[in-house]
């Protein structure tokens, strides 16, 4: 997308405005999730939770989650904490409940866990379900795929008929 964007803009300052250049949609708050060991999240690393994994694979991912050692009732900082950041995605619904009890203290980190566990349990488990279904559904994924990819030949055709007139081509 990067390379796509570069292209456009570059094409955009010599010919005129031609391309749209593509926005990124990321939440900052949420644009880089660290590890369960509190660096940058790597296979390499070996300190992500993949998405599709059993919920017995999820449980032990987020148990081994780095934190500090405050006692239940010591206030605990949000900001750059790894496993605060997990919330930020999945527990969106108890995120002020969960912030105050941070700060206020009132939760340990084993029960803060054990939230993010159910919710994403939560969060994974339609998508499970549309995993399994689009598994047993594959003509339906051809047909998904054939007719996307119908949509881009023709937006590309397009698109370089029009880059074509514009450069003097045509």
């Amino acid at each position: 997308v990067e390379i796509a964007r570069d292209t456009a803009e570059k094409f955009n300052l010599i010919y005129g405005e031609t391309f749209k250049l593509p926005e990124p949609l990321i939440d900052d708050s949420v644009a880089t999730i660290p590890g369960i060991d509190g660096r940058k999240m790597s296979k390499s690393y070996n300190n992500t939770i993949p998405l599709f994994a059993s919920d017995e694979e999820i449980k032990k991912a987020v148990m081994s989650i780095v934190t500090d050692s405050k006692e239940v009732d010591e206030p605990k900082e949000t900001k750059n904490d790894t496993l605060f950041s997990y919330h930020l995605l999945f527990s969106k619904q108890q995120l002020p409940e969960l912030e105050k009890r941070y700060h206020n203290g009132g939760i340990g980190y084993k029960e803060s866990k054990e939230i993010l566990i159910e919710n994403m349990k939560s969060f994974i488990a339609p998508l499970r379900e549309k995993k399994e279904l689009l598994k047993q559904d594959t003509q339906k994924v051809l047909a998904v795929l054939n007719n996307g990819g119908e949509k881009a030949r023709e937006c590309a055709k397009n698109n370089m008929s029009k880059v074509r007139k514009i450069i003097g081509l045509i």
